[in-house]
């Protein structure tokens, strides 16, 4: 009989899922998923106690594996479902941020968002340069440099040739700082001057130079530095 009551309600919310996907609360959203991997066992209790262990359904999904199977005390494919699904998630948002053109970046807001979503997922610092037309559209997003967590070599020559390449009238720099601090170094200051005194000569601009930790962003333009 319990087990009839609970794939009664495993139809009636994937039913309301398929119905209206933006209707459902997170821990109702966690719960379809946890069927996958829970095939007889009420998962509504386990999705809500998932998430009240880290707080909120985003710190769920970035905890590591081993960090949601310990805390939540579930089985490990239950934690790699959450993480994969997390991941893959990460992964999509990150792909149309880099190749979908079809944005305009006109503000320091929007610049953030944008440079945000580049970031995503990724744990070592990384350079991006941003190419955008006279209408303030992208052309094209281009990872410049990859280095270690503290420190990344970014080489003016190479950003002065993919501007010309592809045909920028402005640019946007983005660079991330894993470790959590906003605050730009001497080093971001020094390397957002260089470039853009580099770009000066053949009439492109900086627009902004965009340093990201995590979900959150300073613009270097609104701190005077450009």
């Amino acid at each position: 009989m319990e087990e009839n009551l609970h794939e009664g309600h495993r139809k009636r919310l994937k039913q309301k899922y398929l119905n209206n996907p933006s209707s459902l609360a997170e821990h109702e959203l966690l719960e379809i998923l946890l069927f996958y991997a829970v095939p007889r066992r009420d998962t509504n209790e386990i999705a809500i106690k998932m998430i009240k262990k880290f707080g909120t359904l985003s710190g769920l999904c970035d905890a590591d594996v081993k960090d949601i199977a310990n805390v939540c005390d579930v089985k490990e494919n239950i934690a790699l479902l959450i993480s994969l699904v997390s991941k893959i998630s990460n992964r999509n948002e990150s792909e149309k941020a880099k190749n979908h053109k079809a944005i305009k970046i006109n503000s320091p807001e929007n610049a953030g968002r944008h440079a945000i979503e580049l970031f995503r997922g990724a744990k070592y610092e990384q350079f991006y340069l941003i190419c955008l037309n006279s209408q303030k559209w992208i052309n094209y997003s281009a990872l410049v440099q990859e280095g270690t967590i503290n420190e990344v070599a970014v080489y003016t020559r190479l950003i002065v040739e993919l501007a010309l390449r592809h045909k920028a009238h402005s640019v946007i720099l983005s660079h991330n700082h894993p470790g959590g601090s906003l605050t730009p170094s001497k080093e971001d200051i020094d390397i957002t001057r260089a470039i853009e005194a580099a770009l000066e000569t053949i009439n492109i601009i900086v627009n902004d130079h965009i340093i990201v930790s995590g979900d959150q962003f300073v613009s270097l333009k609104q701190h005077n530095y450009i």
